[in-house]
């Protein structure tokens, strides 16, 4: 049956014309010449993108590992800065120096009190929420090599969750009732938040230490303070202070303060183990 089928196909091509052939068989080779050329482009193009892919794959494996790397050291000085602030001694809670404390905590502690937050005033001032308004302190802090909780947590006490009520008003952006010496007296008035943030925060640092100040004064009482007289926040009250010296005269003043600060790390934890607690049960 092949046999009979060969036969008639080779009977076929010697009667057939030459010259279709000949055209035929051009047309054969140019579709197999053409079929290899696309194989070879698909192949190549294959091969393109799957160098990309290992490229990129290697770029986010080096990215991860820098990440990672960071993250490593992030902890490592996460946990000596903790092993210094377990060292600290009762009575004896430094102004200055590295913290712990993040933007979180300082937000958390406000939220946990309940207290609106006056954004509209404190808006127009810069900080639209208690969320900027934190990250002011910690940035200002920050510069100055304050500690943020101390800042924060006088501010908190100064101004009744920055509800006010005393000489100074919300509309000064005064928080820490600089230059309110009583009797009515509303003390200095600033451009904006950031301002009386600063200003607080180099008035606590000429308490704390002789040290210059590392960026321009705007505390307009700094020259009024005697240098380096409070290290502690203990000692911001007059009647604590060994000299005499101190920020307020009410009694317990820097270590109503100081109980602040605690309450603070207590709430962050609280808030961060509910947030554990929700989603282990969704």
């Amino acid at each position: 049956m092949r046999q009979e089928l060969l036969y008639k196909v080779l009977e076929r091509i010697q009667k057939a014309d030459p010259r279709k052939l000949f055209m035929a068989a051009a047309i054969f080779a140019m579709i197999l010449i053409c079929g290899l050329m696309v194989q070879r482009r698909v192949s190549s193009s294959e091969e393109q993108r799957m160098e990309a892919k290992a490229e990129k794959q290697e770029e986010k494996s080096k990215e991860e590992a820098g990440k990672d790397g960071a993250a490593r050291q992030k902890t490592e000085e996460e946990k000596q800065i903790e092993a210094v602030e377990a060292s600290i001694a009762p009575g004896q809670y430094p102004i200055m120096g590295a913290s712990s404390i993040q933007v979180g905590e300082m937000v958390a502690f406000f939220k946990e009190n309940g207290s609106a937050y006056p954004e509209e005033v404190l808006g127009e001032g810069g900080a639209p929420d208690i969320e900027t308004f934190c990250e002011i302190y910690y940035e200002e802090a920050h510069a100055e090599g304050v500690r943020p909780e101390v800042a924060f947590a006088q501010t908190m006490k100064e101004t009744g969750w920055l509800q006010y009520g005393g000489d100074a008003k919300v509309t000064q952006y005064n928080f820490a009732g600089l230059g309110t010496t009583g009797g009515g007296v509303p003390g200095n008035s600033y451009p904006d938040v950031r301002t009386g943030v600063r200003a607080q925060i180099q008035h606590l640092k000429a308490y704390a230490t002789a040290d210059a100040l590392d960026g321009e004064c705007v505390d307009d009482r700094y020259e009024y303070v005697t240098k380096g007289s409070a290290p502690y926040v203990e000692w911001l009250g007059q009647k604590e202070n060994p000299e005499g010296y101190g920020w307020a005269t009410g009694e317990n003043y820097g270590y109503d303060i100081v109980e602040m600060i605690h309450d603070m790390r207590d709430s962050y934890s609280d808030s961060y183990d509910d947030e554990n607690k929700e989603e282990n049960t969704e």
